[in-house]
């Protein structure tokens, strides 16, 4: 089969957490034999960001890392009759303009030889929704949402004909446990994440600086758009502020620490229940211990309590990270819960699974695509 797949970045990953989705599930799919070429602007702003901080070298570790590469356009000059020629399957991200959603939506009504879908992965739904609601979907066979909440909106606001609920996963190709000596550990507790746009400024001081500097943690951050404000909160902490690290070298970070917390952005918590996004499944799959401040697994994707601990105050995150550090039957408990529940079920290869069986799904309705030269392939 052959899928064209039109995103912001597979290349980088600068505040951009939609490529480790992706890298994944690109992988997993030319590991089964199909073909897929990936699309992301040449000026998108994830690559330029990422250029203009560190140059050229990322770049070359990714491919180097992966083996996967995309195909950078220049919207204006975009030929999608050249793009889409002999797909089977076309996956649209959100972060596409408008033009160009609709220009492939176009494209597939008068093709009609593919199927197309669009792929949500974020708040704007309900934070922008009249940026989502302008997205023209009519030709689009159906949306892939990140959760149940956001295939529920798709439906009810009629944007979509059909919408599936299409959780991110681990990219366990990558995130694995890696065994180190205790020597080798680099402190105590990490968190990894972009400050979030004030979207968790003050979670962030109540579920992670707080409870460091409080405990006397040695502790580590890394992630970008820290405003000076937060870096000052972080050194009052004494927290190791580390900036950008390439997702593919997070396991490597994960091993170095004996406990992570996650702290999802605010719409998350109160406008979109059920959405972990992609990091607790990163950090489940890397064997080590995880404490979330509040979050509703209302999907039942986890075992909290098993898998994770959830902390619903900063006291409360204090007692948490004190019981992991200092119980080492507590630790292995849930490091071994949370990956075992990966494995059985949060893999990119569980995502492919489900993809295939979406297309395949569309496959066996009435078929209005017009009969011609075009052969699908197995």
């Amino acid at each position: 089969m052959k899928i064209a797949m039109f995103y912001h970045s597979l290349v980088s990953d600068w505040n951009h957490r939609n490529a480790h989705f992706l890298r994944g599930i690109v992988s997993e799919l030319l590991s089964r034999g199909h073909e897929v070429e990936v699309y992301e602007p040449a000026n998108g702003w994830s690559l330029r960001n990422l250029l203009d901080e560190h140059g050229v070298e990322p770049i070359r570790r990714f491919t180097q890392s992966y083996g996967l590469s995309s195909n950078l356009y220049d919207p204006a000059t975009l030929d999608l009759d050249e793009a889409l020629d002999g797909a089977d399957l076309a996956v649209v991200h959100e972060w596409n303009d408008h033009d160009l959603v609709k220009r492939i939506g176009a494209h597939r009504n008068g093709m009609k030889s593919y199927r197309l879908l669009f792929h949500d992965t974020h708040h704007r739904c309900v934070t922008d929704p009249e940026a989502i609601g302008a997205y023209d979907l009519r030709h689009y066979d159906g949306v892939l949402a990140c959760g149940r909440v956001i295939r529920d909106i798709y439906l009810e606001k009629s944007w979509a004909r059909k919408a599936w609920t299409w959780h991110e996963a681990a990219d366990t190709r990558v995130f694995h446990p890696l065994c180190l000596a205790e020597s080798e550990k680099a402190g105590q507790v990490v968190w990894i994440g972009n400050w979030g746009d004030e979207e968790r400024t003050a979670e962030l001081r109540e579920f992670f600086i707080e409870p460091v500097r409080e405990l006397k943690l040695k502790a580590q951050a890394y992630g970008v758009r820290y405003p000076e404000y937060a870096l000052a909160a972080l050194a009052e902490a004494a927290i190791d502020y580390r900036g950008w690290i390439a997702n593919y070298h997070v396991p490597e970070v994960f091993a170095r620490f004996r406990v992570t917390v996650h702290i999802p952005r605010r719409p998350y918590v109160d406008l979109l229940p059920g959405i972990p996004t992609i990091r607790p499944f990163e950090a489940l799959a890397c064997g080590i211990p995880l404490v979330c401040s509040r979050w509703e697994d209302v999907e039942g994707l986890f075992y909290p309590g098993r898998d994770y601990l959830v902390a619903r105050s900063g006291r409360e995150m204090k007692c948490h990270l004190e019981a992991v550090l200092h119980d080492p039957g507590l630790a292995s408990d849930l490091a071994s819960s949370g990956l075992r529940t990966i494995l059985s079920r949060h893999t990119c290869s569980h995502r492919v699974e489900e993809l295939l069986r979406i297309y395949n799904e569309l496959e066996k309705e009435p078929n209005d695509r017009e009969k011609g030269p075009h052969v699908r392939r197995p």
